[in-house]
């Protein structure tokens, strides 16, 4: 069974982490996948892909939204509903991630799902703003076949669920490579304090497909005395980070937050390569906010932009984004894919 990095002994940062060092720390957010693992003819076609669903609350997501923001560190991507979530600052759906040709059918399956679950989206309110985002597993997953389907989408939002995250080779990570080794979904968390009554936690999914070995930054975690030479680089690199947090915040400092992902990021060894897909999706479980109100007016909390919480909020995002990397890493396994293509994974001892 694989081990998650700190398993191996190795410590990133210095805050603490949740008890389940995962995403899943946030109060009510819930991940669900659905993996795509199954040859699809006999000339070597594979379907070696899938999707995950990362859910704010267990509520209805439309009638009770989340402030959010998104950062494009690298534009090389294929997301949705991004321009919405800035615009309003605000997040009315799952979270869906999967592979770059799949984004009209998880997109068509997400919708499904929302428009079942509320009657009024398109009939006596508004549409809509569904969240997609996707990274290139083209290496393993015949893409050209498209074998995910609305159906899956909504599979993995009913497979959601608040536990530790499947981490690895799972849902929308199961063809994805990461420094030319086996990458996928990774998680982790950190718990931020405010003051002594009061603590925050932040917590990060990845879904980790860019690198090459040269890029990897193996030295900074004790790299291990023999390591398989037979790596591959993703055509198109990228990854989706998701951060969710419970402090609150403005859909601006949310953006704040959010853009420290990218130091994360960078520790690992990531440059933001040209071909590749370097986006964050953040949002705050702190308060939901109701679709439609007669109110004229609304009242918030949010921290102080002075108070030195948020430099401890900065350096989780950091922390978790890079820890999350390295666990996509240390959780996936050696991977077959398409004609006979096979991803090692990396051996952290």
């Amino acid at each position: 069974m694989s081990k998650k990095l700190r398993e191996h002994g190795i410590i990133i940062g210095k805050l603490p982490t949740g008890e389940k060092n995962c995403i899943t720390d946030i109060e009510g957010v819930q991940v669900g996948h659905i993996t795509l693992d199954s040859p699809l003819s006999e000339q070597g076609d594979y379907a070696c892909t899938g999707v995950t669903a990362i859910l704010p609350h267990a509520g209805n997501l439309f009638e009770q939204k989340v402030t959010a923001a998104s950062y494009v560190l690298n534009g090389f991507g294929k997301t949705t509903g991004l321009v919405q979530v800035n615009e309003l600052g605000v997040l009315e759906s799952p979270i869906m991630l999967t592979n770059t040709l799949s984004v009209p059918a998880v997109t068509q399956g997400t919708l499904q799902y929302m428009l079942e679950t509320n009657e009024a989206i398109g009939q006596t309110t508004g549409t809509i703003n569904l969240v997609i985002g996707e990274c290139n597993d083209s290496h393993l997953n015949s893409i050209r076949h498209c074998a995910v389907t609305p159906k899956h989408a909504i599979e993995a939002i009913h497979n959601a669920s608040d536990v530790t995250a499947a981490e690895g080779a799972i849902g929308a990570g199961k063809g994805m490579v990461c420094f030319g080794y086996k990458g996928g979904i990774g998680s982790s968390s950190r718990i931020v304090e405010a003051n002594d009554e009061i603590s925050y936690k932040v917590g990060c999914l990845v879904l980790s497909n860019f690198g090459s070995k040269d890029d990897f930054l193996a030295e900074h975690y004790m790299p291990p005395k023999k390591q398989s030479t037979d790596t591959v680089t993703p055509t198109d690199g990228s990854i989706i980070i998701v951060l969710a947090t419970d402090a609150p915040l403005s859909s601006r400092q949310l953006l704040r937050v959010i853009k420290r992902c990218g130091i994360g990021l960078g520790r690992t060894g990531s440059h933001f390569s040209h071909g590749s897909g370097d986006i964050v999706i953040g949002f705050t479980t702190a308060r939901t906010i109701a679709h439609k109100t007669e109110e004229l007016f609304e009242t918030r909390t949010q921290l102080r932009e002075d108070h030195p919480v948020m430099n401890k909020l900065f350096a989780a995002a950091a922390e978790a984004t890079e820890e999350a990397i390295l666990n996509s890493l240390s959780q996936a396994k050696t991977t077959l894919g398409r004609n006979g293509h096979i991803v090692h994974a990396y051996q952290f001892d």
